[in-house]
Order: structure tokens, then sequence, then C-alpha cells
């Protein structure tokens, strides 16, 4: 999808609401500039709190993908139970 807009006299432009739909920006969204010659990329940033960065470093998400590789090849254990599971984990 391509639009054109105008930049104002301060130098702002308005998103339209075709690119934000399509984009999926909403109002307080962050966006990120690249300039490349005179080719200026702009990218969607979400915030992350802080409590929750740690979801996203390198070391957790290989164990997520870990963790989903042993969930899609059956490499699991269910429990009927927390004492079942105990056993199992004091076994």
């Amino acid at each position: 999808m391509t639009e054109i807009v105008k930049v104002n006299r301060r130098g702002q432009i308005t998103l339209p609401a075709s690119l934000r739909r399509a984009a999926q920006i909403g109002e307080g969204d962050y966006i990120q500039l690249c300039v490349e010659s005179d080719t200026i990329t702009m990218s969607v940033k979400r915030l992350v709190e802080k409590s929750q960065a740690y979801f996203w470093t390198r070391e957790w998400q290989e164990g997520e993908r870990e963790a989903d590789e042993d969930i899609r090849t059956g490499r699991l254990k269910t429990f009927d139970s927390v004492d079942e599971l105990i056993a199992e984990l004091k076994s």
C-alpha cells in the first residue's frame, strides 16, 4: 500500500487512516524512522513493560522455542493431581 502525504511548514506529516489500519498503528504507538540515501523507512515499535523484558531475551526465547518443540513432538507428561507431579519430581 502506498500513499502520498504532504509535509507541513513545521515538518509534520499525517499518516492516512488506511496506512494506520494496515500497519495496526494506534494512538500512543512509537514509530522508528531509518534513513538510507533518499529513503525513509518507518517501523512500528511496541514498548515492553520493564517487568516483562526478560521474556524477550535471547535465552528466554530459545527456551520458549525448545518448549514449543517438546509440546509439538509429544515430549511432555501430564498429571491428574499435584501429588502425582510431586511424586514424579521426587523419583
